[in-house]
């Protein structure tokens, strides 16, 4: 007695497996640079989210404490008005410190990221003309593209 299996019961071809693995591949080479630069963004924000607190109190100093004489830069850094360094305070910052600039009228807020989000700078460079603070952000994290 003969048994033979119709095309429905004989499964896939070894070209049909390979056609399968090689699309798994493709969709995986795709799918991982994607993935970890979402990551790495997702870490980096916790650094923007706190530069961008001392960045509300600093505009907020820079408005309320600076009086004629312009003195931004020194009465709205680290120790003045309530404005105070607040080192490593999450999973992926390492620090972020209030500065003076180069001249009395600038202020530098640098958030940096420790190794796992990178270790990236982020920084806003605040500069008061006329009672109108107006930031600039650099920093190596615009260059990663993560800022």
């Amino acid at each position: 007695m003969k048994t033979t299996l119709n095309k429905a019961q004989q499964g896939f071809t070894l070209i049909e497996l390979m056609i399968v693995v090689a699309i798994i591949g493709i969709l995986a080479a795709v799918a991982l640079p994607a993935y970890q630069d979402y990551s790495n963004r997702a870490k980096f924000s916790e650094v923007i989210t706190q530069v961008g607190g001392i960045r509300t109190q600093v505009d907020l100093c820079g408005q309320t404490e600076v009086g004629a004489d312009l003195q931004f830069g020194v009465n709205c850094i680290n120790g003045q008005n309530g404005i105070a360094n607040l080192g490593a305070t999450g999973n992926h910052t390492t620090s972020v410190g209030v500065a003076a600039g180069a001249t009395n009228d600038i202020v530098v807020i640098t958030g940096t990221a420790n190794a796992t989000a990178g270790g990236f700078t982020y920084i806003e460079t605040g500069t008061m003309a006329n009672g109108i603070i107006t930031w600039a952000q650099t920093g190596t994290c615009v260059n990663a593209g993560l800022c």
